[in-house]
């Protein structure tokens, strides 16, 4: 890493807004429906446009990366930044993943066209987080929106 580069955290994907509690939904198609719908008040892109991206997307391999997690993903050429939502599921859902397990908390990530190797930081560290098991054993049991943002966001801090 050069000088000047920060590492990024989850606080430069997602805000406040960004954090669903409690999704619900009950197919995949549906929880992506749903966050497609989220992701284009945060992005100002098309929800369609991003559901058929990620739906393509899916197409490709699961995002559905085991241990009830998902991390969806796609890139967008009028998109000037990352976006990032967590959603947590009222009810796990099957999602196709790696290990067969139902889904219960998504990270989706829209990236721009151009973004590169920050795209591939950005899934790298929102994997990072998401592999720690007492990371999602916290999640799964955050309350709120603001709990579950500031437990996503202040880990950074403790983990520099």
């Amino acid at each position: 890493m050069g000088l000047g580069q920060r590492v990024m955290e989850i606080a430069d994907l997602v805000t406040p807004a960004g954090v669903v509690p409690s999704l619900k939904a009950t197919s995949k198609k549906q929880a992506l429906q749903e966050l497609s719908k989220k992701a284009a008040d945060l992005s100002r892109l098309d929800e369609r446009e991003i559901f058929d991206a990620l739906i393509e997307r899916e197409r490709l391999g699961t995002t559905g990366v085991g241990m009830g997690i998902a991390i969806p993903h796609s890139r967008f050429a009028k998109l000037d930044r990352l976006v990032g939502l967590f959603a947590r599921l009222d009810k796990p859902i099957p999602f196709d993943s790696v290990d067969e397990q139902p889904v219960d908390l998504i990270f989706l990530l829209l990236a721009p066209e151009a973004a590169g190797a920050d795209h591939l930081k950005a899934l790298a560290r929102v994997s990072r987080l998401l592999r720690d098991r007492s990371m999602c054993a916290k999640l799964r049991g955050c309350d709120s929106a603001d709990a579950i943002y500031a437990l996503l966001t202040e880990t950074q801090a403790s983990a520099a």
